[in-house]
């Protein structure tokens, strides 16, 4: 934020000649700078020019063989000065015009930038108070890339009470030190989370309250940006934990109440109970959940019919992130319809979700995989496939799968492309709730393939809450427009123009849900419908 600012003033210019006063006169000074003007005892003074043989030179008002007065200034490098002199330098108001292209315009004071002005950078717009070419006092700050600050400066830094916001639209407010947030202040996240409590070198650090905009709250003592040390935990669904933390999960003695009110006391290690409040060592329900999976994965393959001579359905519910319950809900509101409203005659639902591991099968990529090949096993090719995933995607198309304690990979829409190719000679319906979505069409479209996306390529959808039942995607299209119509194509267009009307109402910016409808898909979708089955 230091001021690049770099000019010369000749601090004192007499002309050579006589001592009488004049009203105009030419002359040669002993530095080469040539002089016209009026001149008084020899002096410069008046108005006149000095230019010299560089290129740079001065015309405006003289006094005593200095700049004095009103004037324009320019320097060999191409550095322009339009305003007021006080004996040889700038001084009052006036625009210094850089040879970069930078502009400053407000007041000086002895050659430097001082007082309230406006400097545009090739980078940055700074508008308020300087000090010795520095930013200092009171003024606004703005970058190219959007973010900006508003508050106090002092020698070119931030420093004072002040809100930074930086380029992704999280908000920083509080006392800032060396061009950091220090001591109390607070954390605004453009996804919902906040923080109040203090800081140390823009990191939480100290006594403060966190929360994700989910319903969940963090509070007591973090370090390192983390809740470190005795704390308290809320949750949305009514849970809470008492206890020592150590980044942000429950490590040391503490008591958890679950919802329903009952506790569970004892030694805690990385968020999982190790020892009972009479200190015996219990089992880890991860280790035990992890033995259950290959019987849970292995019974739902089982279960699945196999093709009759007739057009059946067959359906796959995948909900991807385990620390938000939406996407569990969606998901198996999603199977219910498929049976209910829709008779498919096969179903798998894969689910990660953090009370579920001991229950459910994992949603992992190798899980899908070895669903679809089952489908594809007991299917026929003149049976239907529908395929529901939803979860967080991210801005280079891929759905998030995601399980507290474990690392799963997550599913690119390539890999997607490639397990489905065991059905390619199916008619499918393909639909994916997740941000940026719609960047999975390309890959995934063929003459066979429906592909419905709750957003654009490069949109964001909404409604991924703990406590949402659906995302606003997953509700326009189940449980509003497939509860009315069973045609696929007005059924989305319905969704899209509900989707569009409540993103306008809350302020959102529109995620434009894409559709690749093939009349292929959409013919043998009604041959099903109308008894094909």
């Amino acid at each position: 934020m230091r001021v690049p600012l770099c000019f010369a003033l000749a601090s004192l210019l007499v002309a050579c000649g006589d001592s009488a006063p004049t009203t105009s006169s030419t002359a040669l000074l002993p530095d080469g700078g040539r002089y016209r003007g009026a001149l008084v005892d020899g002096r410069l003074q008046g108005q006149g020019r000095l230019d010299y043989a560089n290129g740079s030179f001065y015309e405006g008002e003289f006094k005593d063989g200095l700049f004095h007065g009103a004037g324009t200034w320019q320097g060999v490098s191409g550095d322009r000065y339009v305003g007021n002199f006080h004996q040889g330098q700038f001084h009052g108001m006036g625009e210094l015009t850089y040879s970069n292209g930078s502009l400053y315009q407000g007041e000086f004071a002895h050659g430097r930038l001082q007082g309230s002005g406006v400097l545009e950078l090739a980078d940055a717009h700074y508008r308020g108070e300087f000090l010795n070419d520095r930013y200092h006092g009171l003024g606004n700050l703005e970058w190219a890339d959007g973010s900006h600050y508003q508050g106090y400066f002092s020698d070119g830094e931030m420093s004072g009470t002040g809100v930074l916001v930086d380029a992704e639209g999280n908000r920083y407010s509080g006392v800032f030190e060396h061009g950091l947030l220090e001591g109390e202040g607070q954390f605004q996240g453009i996804d919902g989370t906040l923080y109040i409590g203090a800081f140390v070198e823009e990191r939480f650090q100290g006594d403060g309250v966190f929360s994700n905009g989910e319903g969940e709250t963090w509070s007591g003592q973090f370090r390192d940006g983390a809740l470190s040390g005795p704390g308290e935990y809320r949750g949305a669904d009514g849970s809470h934990f008492l206890g020592e933390f150590h980044r942000w999960r429950y490590q040391g003695p503490g008591t958890l109440t679950r919802p329903d009110g009952s506790q569970l006391s004892g030694i805690w290690q990385e968020g999982v109970r190790v020892l009972d409040d009479a200190g015996q060592r219990l089992s880890d329900p991860m280790e035990l959940a992890l033995l259950e999976q290959g019987r849970l994965f292995d019974n739902a393959l089982a279960s699945l019919p196999a093709s009759t001579p007739a057009v059946e359905l067959y359906s796959l519910t995948l909900a991807g992130d385990g620390k938000q319950s939406v996407f569990m809900r969606e998901a198996d509101y999603v199977s219910t319809l498929l049976r209910e409203r829709f008779a498919a005659h096969g179903q798998i639902v894969l689910t990660n979700h953090r009370d579920h591991l001991a229950d459910r099968p994992l949603a992992t990529r190798e899980n899908l995989k070895r669903a679809l090949e089952t489908i594809a096993q007991r299917s026929g090719p003149e049976d239907l496939l529908f395929l529901y995933l939803t979860s967080h995607g991210s801005p280079d198309h891929a759905l998030h799968l995601d399980m507290p304690r474990l690392q799963l990979l997550d599913l690119p829409a390539s890999e997607l492309a490639s397990l489905l190719r065991p059905l390619a000679d199916r008619h499918k319906v393909v639909v994916i709730s997740a941000c940026y979505s719609g960047g999975f069409i390309a890959p995934l479209k063929d003459d066979k393939t429906l592909v419905m996306t709750a957003a654009r390529a490069d949109r964001v959808s909404f409604g991924c809450s703990e406590e949402n039942d659906f995302t606003y995607f997953g509700r326009a299209l189940f449980s509003e427009a497939l509860q009315q119509t069973d045609d696929l194509a007005l059924a989305f267009e319905q969704a899209r123009k509900s989707v569009a009307a409540r993103e306008l109402a809350d302020g959102f910016e529109p995620s434009h849900p894409q559709l690749w409808a093939p009349p292929a898909v959409l013919t043998h979708w009604q041959h099903y419908r109308h008894g094909g089955h």
